[in-house]
């Protein structure tokens, strides 16, 4: 099979991490690389996940996402139906009731 050269580029630390960690698994880093690309070609995904890190969640943040819903919420809430109704066709819906009308 002919081969080829495959040149990566990385932070020096990395690197001499991973010759290390590589030697230590008595493979070479080209070994390992390899195996990894083997992996993939097999498997038709990358053989780990990939995720971004959850987002931040700020007061703020959280206080918009609360207002926004709650303007939504006012907007689509049905006007002039009185709390009792409103918790009547709930009552009706957890017990399975359904319509009544």
């Amino acid at each position: 099979m002919a081969q080829a050269t495959f040149s990566v580029r990385m932070d020096e630390v990395l690197k001499k991490q991973f010759d290390t960690l590589c030697s230590d698994f008595g493979m070479t880093a080209s070994t390992a690389i390899n195996v990894f690309a083997r992996a993939v070609v097999r498997e038709r995904k990358i053989p780990f996940e990939i995720c971004s890190p959850k987002p931040e969640v700020t007061r703020e943040g959280a206080m918009q996402a609360f207002m926004a819903l709650r303007a939504q919420a006012e907007k689509d809430f049905p006007q002039g139906m009185p709390l009792e109704e409103i918790n009547e066709e709930i009552r009706r819906v957890r017990h399975g009731e359904g319509d009544s009308e």
